[in-house]
């Protein structure tokens, strides 16, 4: 059993939580789901908003519980695995509601990226308040999405791009674009909408 790794932190060993998992462990399961839920309900509510992404999620859990045994990856790649099931989950679900993502809860739920930081969990505590999502709000989705499995999934370019279907690359330039166009946002003096924002923006760090 895996009782030693009950509490996520820095310290937790995500590839021997993983592995257990995939053997059936349930309390490694657990491990792997509170390491990978925070930033993938973000990244659901990007796709499918605020009220429906509970649900979305929930269904992406189903099928990576299920799925687990199968996985061959280890606790770096899981993360790009469970964003791939969590976006063919969301992607299933707007097209059986026939509608696209809500506008102003899609793509613009973004954390901003710290100016000295490169980890999801880091990101994670840089979180801003409305005013920094309305800026994420005016980037083009393409973009958005990029930053956010960057930032918030913590993926590099190689794994983004697999749940994108695109190539590393053009996933570099989307994610650069959108830092920078998010800095430009941004008022010269460092404000948005009157008010100081809680963390700037780089265009190398998540490159």
């Amino acid at each position: 059993m895996m009782a030693g790794l009950e509490g996520v932190g820095q310290g937790v060993d995500l590839d021997s939580a993983v592995s257990a998992a995939r053997d059936g462990d349930e309390a490694a399961f657990r491990v792997v789901y509170r390491a990978v839920q925070p930033q993938l309900l973000q990244y659901v509510r990007s796709l499918v908003g605020p009220g429906d992404a509970e649900d979305v999620a929930s269904e992406a859990w189903l099928q990576i519980a299920r799925d687990l045994p199968a996985f061959r990856g280890d606790g770096e790649s899981v993360r790009g695995w469970a964003a791939r099931i969590a976006r063919n989950r969301a992607l299933d679900h707007i097209r059986a509601r026939a509608r696209r993502p809500v506008a102003g809860a899609g793509v613009d739920e973004l954390v901003q990226l710290p100016d000295r930081a490169d980890t999801a969990g880091e990101a994670l505590d840089a979180v801003a308040t409305d005013r920094a999502l309305a800026a994420i709000a005016a980037l083009p989705r393409e973009q958005a999405e990029a930053v956010m499995l960057r930032v918030v999934m913590g993926l590099d370019s190689t794994s983004a791009a697999r749940v994108l279907g695109k190539r590393a690359g053009s996933v570099r330039m989307a994610t650069h674009r959108g830092l920078r166009r998010l800095a430009e946002i941004l008022e010269p003096d460092g404000s948005f909408d009157g008010h100081t924002p809680d963390v700037t923006f780089s265009t190398s760090k998540a490159l």
